[in-house]
């Protein structure tokens, strides 16, 4: 392999919890709840599915359905597709309903998964090229140069900055592209196997990782540094390419 993809969200990085999300957007609004006023709006917002990047919705409400499959087309779609979820929540104060959204941005909202800078770092060594390739409606890199792992990716596809979606293969073939790399010497990782898995319609092998909280999933990264070096199978069962 000369290449590696990765998704961002569940897969690089895990969004902060809803009652963490909650919190920070209550301390930058000055809004005061209780204990136990912070725990039910967390508990509602949670099964709105109205943190990005956190738990899907338990249901669509009608004035989402009609953009939810396409939110990550654009900055705009995104943004009302998960303000109007949270606008299924009574809010103490209507202002935090776009603080929300602001909140889930920033880059101390994120954290690497545990072996996220081992894996980066050890491709960066090998010479094997990184790009990542997002579904998502705001810019990323800022997550990763806060986080101090910006160095170690070459190129960003994000879906909002192409107006497509994966698991749309003219995503992947584009970071293919900006790596100047074969997709069939090219690895996939991500959490989503029909998002992500669309990588395979080019010829790249796929590697699955599970969107778990950070302390639950310690390595699930490193399996990839042995897919680069040729000593797995590709994702779909065939053997891996000679290496060139």
């Amino acid at each position: 392999m000369t290449a590696v993809l990765f998704d961002f969200s569940g897969t690089l990085f895990r969004i902060e919890s809803t009652e963490s999300w909650l919190r920070g957007a209550l301390a930058e609004a000055q809004v005061e709840l209780s204990e136990a006023e912070v725990a039910e709006v967390a508990q509602a917002l949670e099964a709105m599915g109205a943190l990005p990047g956190g738990a899907d919705p338990s249901w669509l409400p009608e004035d989402v359905a009609s953009v939810w499959g396409v939110r990550d087309k654009s900055a705009e779609l995104h943004r009302a597709a998960y303000t109007t979820l949270s606008r299924h929540v009574r809010l103490p104060d209507d202002r935090l309903h776009d603080v929300l959204y602001e909140r889930h941005m920033a880059p101390a909202a994120w954290g690497p998964y545990p072996d996220t800078a081992e894996v980066l770092r050890a491709l960066r060594e090998r010479g094997v090229g990184v790009g990542v390739v997002s579904n998502v409606g705001w810019d990323i890199r800022p997550v990763f140069r806060e986080h101090g792992l910006d160095p170690y990716v070459d190129t960003y596809v994000l879906s909002y900055e192409h107006g497509i979606q994966k698991p749309d293969p003219r995503l992947f073939a584009a970071a293919c592209e900006a790596l100047d790399a074969d997709p069939r010497d090219v690895v996939m990782v991500g959490d989503n196997r029909r998002a992500d898995g669309g990588a395979a319609a080019l010829g790249c092998a796929v590697h699955f990782v599970d969107h778990l909280p950070a302390d639950r999933r310690p390595d699930a990264l490193r399996p990839v540094l042995d897919l680069v070096g040729g000593a797995g199978p590709r994702a779909n069962g065939t053997a891996p390419r000679p290496a060139k």
